[in-house]
């Protein structure tokens, strides 16, 4: 029987060199959401049929993400690579749009905070859009599993 989600989430964290308070509240945010709801779906078939649940690992090496792919008992199925190129512009746009915001959330008025937050939820439903064209044929995924993942995606580039 097919259960196309996600049921556990790991980050290489040999990839995240240093990540702020807020930065580490939004990947516990992600996760803990992408776990409670997501849909996940390989588009390889499997000689067995294999058709969830999964287990994910995320990485970035060389300006390509890796997501290794595993059953429920942890044996992998499948690691896919994704170039991260087209990414770039929006991961940066974000990280500039998420420090404006948490500057914000500290000192500037409600007004202000929701301003910056909409142009903040604009840049991450682009992304999550892109990332789903861009697993298109590998992975099916709904649009609040590709918002998640993105957020994950950004975690993985912090540099410090």
């Amino acid at each position: 029987m097919a259960d196309p989600r996600i049921i556990d989430v790991e980050l290489d964290e040999r990839t995240i060199l240093w990540r702020s308070a807020d930065v580490e509240q939004e990947r516990r945010i992600a996760i803990f959401d992408l776990l409670e709801d997501n849909s996940f779906a390989p588009q390889r078939a499997h000689a067995d049929g294999y058709a969830g649940p999964y287990r994910i690992k995320l990485s970035v090496e060389d300006g390509r993400l890796g997501l290794a792919i595993h059953r429920e008992d942890g044996s992998h199925l499948e690691t896919l690579i994704l170039a991260l190129g087209r990414f770039r512009r929006p991961i940066r746009d974000y990280f500039a749009i998420c420090d404006s915001y948490y500057q914000a959330i500290r000192a500037a008025t409600p007004q202000q905070i929701e301003t910056i937050d909409m142009a903040r939820r604009g840049i991450h439903n682009q992304a999550a859009e892109l990332l789903i064209e861009r697993l298109e044929g590998k992975v099916t995924v709904d649009f609040d599993t590709a918002r998640r993942l993105f957020t994950l995606i950004c975690v993985l580039h912090i540099k410090g």
